[in-house]
């Protein structure tokens, strides 16, 4: 999984009050990958936690995607807000604050005992990454000022957060099967303590003394309006009709997002800047990493529940399985700027998407859980695809804007990876769940009404209510879970398949050359 080498959004800074020795400076940049380290392996490390997770809090379907996605989204809802209140407060104090609320959110989540623990606690972990990550990239600029140094720190700096989010489902398989769900939270702590220590000593503290106006009703309604719209796909998939309270929950979200956006046009300091997607590359290009790394993240989610609950992996075989999709991907984004030299980036994003397409239509045709050599194929072209669309995409978002306004174009484009994973579990989890229950035989036998409803909210329901049963009927209920939930999953795979098709058909048309090459 790979991003552009383009940070954050940062302003000018007044220089450390006091220098920065060469040692120093890679010390800084240890402890800054370190933290990016930690963040990326939280977005993914719980997938393969989730079906022992779930057999000890019993969350429901919808309960599931918020414990999955509550932290991408956090973190995506409060990065620009994060990084101007660094500006303002400085960064040094922000990315501490930050590692202190990572590690207290890890301990709280590692314990948690009920599923609002634990979806509490995902959105600390959530607040303290957006703390970390937002004002990490303004450190390095601080304190990096050779322009040959910054930009290798920061290839660094955007390799560690990518290293960690592709070796999360291994890490995660690793500690479940040995300590249990709650280890994969665990092992953040000691690691946040020691980051913590030795950042409180080695990073330099550094201010914008300009610093822009904290929007704090714009942070509100689009944090609001977010959570609004989530809430409500979340809560559509659990029955075949929508309640009203999830109808005005979507419309009253869509409403305080369009606030939002309307009041960002206004502000002449707004915290988005949307006058950018005027260019019709910048807004196409933010479509397509939006799509594809919501896609991804997705696939890796349910890849591992599917391998697991139907195909009977352990959590450590399940994220070893995932090896040949992160090595695809990485050597997909290794190759990216030469497949662009090559045939530019129109043609290269839309090949891309297209095979990364292709690859999930395969996957919903032919997959089988039981049958691990038929998944390898459209692993490796649907990771290397992705790979190469996540590169190309960020390198056309931050080369579509002008340089002066480079730091606005890569807020948008940090944002849209993290709104991505978050959209992507919260749409395809909710095809999953509708289509679970749909796909439920209407009588199983033996089962109470009671248990009739935790077996149509998940899988694992049917694992407790089939506890109970005798032999004969306990096969019945999780051969037809299984059955019900391998169609989920290949519903799953055709739509996202359909939406990175479209995405392609978008890159296609939208990024043709207009009166300047595009890229």
């Amino acid at each position: 999984m790979s991003k552009s080498e383009a940070p954050a959004p940062t302003a000018p800074s007044r220089p450390p009050a006091e220098p920065v020795t060469p040692g120093r400076r890679w010390a800084v940049l240890a402890v800054l990958s370190t933290s990016l380290l930690l963040c990326g392996i939280d977005l993914t490390v719980l997938h393969v936690a989730v079906p022992s997770m779930t057999r000890d809090l019993h969350p429901s379907g919808v309960q599931l995607l918020w414990i999955v996605d509550v932290y991408s989204l956090t973190l995506a809802s409060l990065l620009v807000t994060c990084g101007t209140l660094g500006d303002r407060i400085g960064r040094k104090r922000m990315v501490l604050s930050g590692f202190a609320v990572f590690g207290l959110a890890s301990a709280v989540a590692a314990f948690s005992s009920t599923t609002a623990q634990l979806i509490a606690a995902r959105v600390a972990l959530g607040v303290g990454a957006a703390m970390i990550m937002a004002s990490t990239v303004a450190v390095i600029r601080v304190v990096f000022t050779d322009d040959r140094e910054r930009a290798v720190a920061i290839g660094v700096w955007t390799a560690a957060h990518s290293v960690g989010a592709t070796i999360g489902p291994l890490v995660g398989g690793l500690v479940t099967e040995r300590w249990g769900w709650g280890a994969v939270f665990l092992i953040n702590v000691p690691i946040a303590l020691v980051i913590f220590a030795v950042g409180a000593r080695v990073i330099p503290e550094s201010k914008n003394p300009s610093p822009r106006h904290w929007d704090l009703a714009g942070v509100a309604l689009s944090v609001t309006g977010l959570a609004g719209v989530v809430y409500a796909l979340k809560r559509a998939g659990e029955s075949l009709t929508v309640p009203w309270p999830v109808a005005v929950s979507a419309a009253a979200g869509a409403f305080l997002l369009f606030l939002f956006v309307r009041r960002q046009r206004r502000l002449a300091e707004p915290l988005l800047d949307f006058s950018l997607f005027a260019d019709r590359r910048f807004s196409t290009a933010t479509v397509c990493v939006i799509s594809c790394f919501g896609s991804y993240v997705a696939l890796l989610f349910f890849l591992t529940q599917w391998l697991q609950q139907t195909g009977g992996f352990s959590p450590l075989r399940a994220g070893l399985a995932l090896m040949p999709l992160a090595a695809a991907n990485a050597v997909g984004a290794a190759t990216a700027p030469w497949l662009s030299a090559r045939w530019d980036n129109r043609w290269s994003l839309t090949g891309s998407l297209a095979a990364f397409a292709a690859a999930l239509l395969l996957l919903a045709l032919v997959g089988d859980s039981g049958v691990y050599g038929s998944l390898i194929a459209t692993m490796l072209i649907a990771g290397y695809g992705a790979g190469v669309v996540m590169t190309l995409g960020a390198d056309s978002i931050m080369s579509a804007a002008a340089p002066e306004r480079s730091g606005e174009a890569a807020a948008i484009q940090e944002t849209s990876f993290e709104l991505g994973a978050g959209l992507g579990v919260a749409v395809l989890g909710t095809a999953l769940t509708a289509t679970y229950r749909l796909n439920l035989p209407s009588a199983l036998p033996g089962l109470t009404p009671h248990e009739r409803s935790a077996v149509q909210q998940s899988f694992a329901g049917a694992e407790d209510a089939a506890d109970g049963l005798g032999p004969a009927a306990a096969r019945q209920v999780m051969s037809a879970a299984r059955h019900a939930y391998d169609q989920g999953f290949t519903a799953v795979a055709a739509i996202a398949a359909g939406g990175l098709a479209l995405t392609a058909a978008l890159a296609a048309f939208a990024l043709r050359p207009t009166g300047r090459r595009a890229r």
